[in-house]
């Protein structure tokens, strides 16, 4: 691969967010790609390990994401806010929307208000000057989300802010991988290397190889850890929400966000463990009895499901880019997938097919 062609084959290892999106938008460049996947391509698949992405919620946050990182995942969440609806216009329609721009809710209970003020310093420690919000009261609240329990008497509105329906795309980008012809080997896992893929077989090479294996390229990327995170799917038809809702807490802040066919995804832990058992007791409990307090109309939801999964990051759960030659790394989502990965595909994007760089790509690359 010279400075001046463009690559014919590309290996991508990994098929979750960032494969997914990589091999798609490089087919499309005219490229030759063949993805491969340690596990199932099909992320529902029973008794697979499943990307980080599909168990998700999906939300594309960068206002209350920078609270806890800092202004660069903000502007990259920006760009998301951008890119996504664009993505998604390439792709067949579906009846449901795939994303949703209805900003989030941000609330607390009379006796957590010190949460909610805490987290609006900190907003505006991170984004000094910051417009994507407002205030809002009790009758506010209720015009915004009339389903919540009536004792919410204070919140932010966060205008800036979305979710995407993002199992409903991760099955639509694997189809449409499909359809395009991509080459993709499912229960394949792989060891890579500049322009070469080593698999059980034997060796494959290729022009480029671009690593995106999340948590499975620990074993190359030895500051690599996985965080354990834990989310609750329930499905009841007496409560309707438009936006995601966080519920400000001292011990955890829960997020609901709604999905299609009457269901909602609650979360997350954030545990410092790489440990993919299923959800404890004390987690069910604490999400459980949190969403109640949201409302309780919550109380008659089913559970259908209880999901783990380790999300990938580096010590500053920060994403990297690193690119060598014949070789590109692109990792460390952390809990911001859906939120940074447009910026970071965007990035490799810019440096294969020879676009200017985006104007974020100082926060990613390391070469």
């Amino acid at each position: 691969m010279t400075n001046h062609k463009l690559p014919q084959t590309i290996a991508i290892a990994g098929a979750g967010l960032l494969g997914r999106l990589l091999a798609w938008q490089l087919q499309r460049a005219g490229i030759n790609i063949t993805l491969f996947e340690a596990g199932s391509f099909t992320p529902d698949t029973p008794q697979t390990i499943r990307a980080a992405a599909f168990t998700a919620a999906g939300m594309v946050a960068p206002l209350s994401e920078a609270v806890v990182s800092d202004e660069g995942v903000y502007r990259m969440g920006i760009f998301a806010l951008q890119q996504w609806p664009m993505w998604i216009a390439q792709l067949p329609a579906t009846e449901a929307p795939l994303f949703f721009n209805n900003g989030s809710l941000v609330v607390a209970h009379q006796q957590d208000t010190s949460e909610l003020e805490q987290f609006e310093r900190e907003l505006g420690f991170v984004l000094p000057g910051c417009k994507g919000y407002q205030h809002v009261n009790q009758h506010e609240i209720h015009q915004l989300e009339p389903d919540l329990h009536s004792n919410f008497h204070s919140g932010l509105f966060l205008s800036e802010e979305g979710h995407v329906n993002n199992r409903e795309f991760l099955r639509l980008i694997g189809d449409e991988l499909i359809s395009q012809g991509i080459t993709v080997r499912e229960h394949t896992p792989v060891d890579v290397f500049p322009g070469k893929i080593v698999t059980e077989n034997g060796e494959e090479n290729f022009d480029l190889v671009i690593d995106c294996r999340g948590l499975g390229a620990k074993k190359q990327l030895r500051n690599l850890r996985g965080v354990r995170g834990e989310t609750l799917h329930v499905e009841t038809k007496e409560i309707h929400l438009q936006r995601p809702v966080r519920l400000m807490h001292p011990r955890y802040q829960l997020y609901v966000v709604p999905k299609p066919n009457h269901r909602f995804i609650i979360g997350a832990t954030q545990i410092e463990s790489e440990d993919r058992s299923p959800v404890t007791i004390q987690s069910n409990l604490e999400l459980s009895s949190a969403l109640y307090t949201l409302s309780p109309a919550f109380a008659e939801a089913r559970i259908i499901e209880m999901d783990t999964n380790l999300r990938p990051a580096f010590m500053d759960n920060l994403p990297k880019v690193t690119i060598t030659d014949g070789l590109i790394t692109a990792n460390g989502l952390f809990r911001h997938g859906y939120l940074l990965a447009p910026a970071v595909v965007e990035n490799v994007l810019a440096h294969i097919l020879k676009k200017p760089e985006p104007i974020f790509s100082a926060l990613l690359n390391h070469h």
